[in-house]
């Protein structure tokens, strides 16, 4: 069976079915250049969730490592100590609060604040600073 004409011109039928001058050529490049910015725009968005959540993570981690030093010694300063020296986060972008009690025994909270800025070209703008924050009590040693 040969190909099918097309309509109009029934004699000029190209070995892929189509006559010769059908507006089917390109069809598929047009498409892809139509949709290929939204698909990778939607691959970026999903890198930077996925860099807000590990920055999340890090944050958790940053609190436990901070309340363990204060644990040991009590003071903001420790506390903020350990937090950036345990983490990759940028110590410009972390700040560490304590409160509570800071006798011996006594419950000492510690929370600490990251200020998680986009980082992927493009659709970075389109998300905004995000603060990520984690509070912990320990028991001061």
């Amino acid at each position: 069976m040969g190909a099918a004409p097309c309509a109009g011109h029934p004699t000029r039928v190209s070995r892929a079915g189509c006559r010769f001058g059908c507006g089917d050529r390109g069809q598929a490049a047009v498409e892809t250049a139509l949709v290929l910015p939204l698909v990778a725009a939607a691959i970026l968005a999903l890198v930077q969730v996925g860099l807000l959540a590990r920055d999340q993570v890090l944050v958790v981690h940053a609190a436990r490592e901070a309340a363990r030093a204060a644990a040991v010694v009590p003071t903001t300063e420790a506390a903020t100590a350990a937090a950036a020296a345990a983490t990759g986060l940028d110590p410009n972008r972390l700040q560490v609060q304590t409160g509570g009690s800071r006798a011996a025994g006594g419950r000492l909270r510690v929370t600490v604040y990251y200020r998680a800025e986009p980082e992927v070209p493009l659709v970075g703008r389109l998300f905004p600073d995000i603060t990520m924050k984690e509070t912990l009590t320990i028991r001061v040693e």
